[in-house]
């Protein structure tokens, strides 16, 4: 049986922080301002670029498809490239947020969360008078197919760990693995600093597309055959570590802290957010429990 996770506030930001940068499809500037905000309102973006200004919170419900990245609508209103800023709140247990932005989609930086870390400690994180109400897996629950899959089970500790298998075959990438809990210690040194990455081939394609055509290899990892273009890696195995990255943001979807051991084997975004609307269903009839 999952152990019962100590009690702990719900938290938000003490002030607000700020980032700036370029999204790496639209190659429009972004200012995202993080704020703090209520008790039990999770994480919601606003588009402050619109007339009047419009929300959209940063739940399942509101995934679309997209591809290489996470996005979310809500009415006339959608944000894009929110995994990266998901993925650093959650990482640091920060449950409740309210994220201003003046552009559809968020920057990229430099292909990390690290920028978003920085920002949420700037700010500085406190706690708030209501506890949180993980959602904690019971049963294991996979969604994805032979090739590429993802599954949640009962978790090993009062938290969330994951173990990503990434196989791209022979390679520069080849196959990596990485296995850990995601803990605010763990997030910062072992996660916040990975990159996306991308091949010289796939961004050929975008480039042709009219896509990425101010991204650079500054800006995230491009991979030829003999391995990265100008730039080192900061890990050998920096790519599952993003996967990593990736996957803390899009399971914070659920809209509340995810007390599970997950695992997965080339997953993607899309597979990530259909694991969360399985397990959000499941609660929801009482399939699965909540444990406070």
């Amino acid at each position: 049986m999952p152990r019962t996770p100590p009690e702990r506030p719900q938290r938000t930001l003490r002030t607000a922080a700020v980032v700036h940068g370029r999204g790496y499809w639209s190659g429009r500037e972004n200012r995202v301002e993080l704020r703090p905000a209520a008790v039990g309102s999770g994480v919601v973006f606003v588009r402050g670029d619109l007339d009047p200004p419009s929300s959209v919170p940063a739940v399942v419900g509101a995934v679309v498809e997209a591809r290489n990245r996470t996005k979310i609508v809500r009415g006339s209103a959608s944000v894009h490239l929110i995994e990266h800023v998901m993925s650093a709140l959650a990482g640091l247990g920060v449950d409740n947020c309210t994220i201003v932005v003046s552009a559809e989609e968020l920057p990229g930086m430099d292909g990390s969360s690290r920028d978003f870390v920085a920002a949420i400690e700037r700010a500085g994180i406190v706690g708030q008078e209501a506890a949180v109400i993980p959602l904690t897996v019971r049963e294991n629950v996979r969604v994805g197919d032979a090739a590429c899959w993802i599954e949640a089970g009962p978790p090993r500790f009062p938290g969330l760990s994951i173990d990503y298998m990434l196989d791209y075959g022979p390679g520069p990438i080849g196959r990596q693995q990485l296995d850990i809990d995601v803990t605010p210690d763990a997030y910062r040194a072992e996660l916040c600093d990975a990159r996306t990455f991308i091949s010289v081939d796939d961004a050929a394609r975008l480039r042709a597309a009219g896509l990425g055509a101010t991204v650079s290899p500054g800006d995230l990892v491009v991979f030829a055959a003999e391995g990265p273009v100008g730039t080192a890696l900061r890990w050998p195995d920096e790519c599952v570590r993003h996967k990593v990255l990736d996957a803390v943001g899009d399971l914070a979807l659920a809209g509340r802290p995810l007390h599970a051991h997950v695992r997965a084997h080339r997953s993607g975004h899309a597979l990530n957010a259909g694991l969360v609307r399985e397990l959000v269903a499941r609660d929801a009839t009482r399939w699965l429990g909540r444990t406070a």
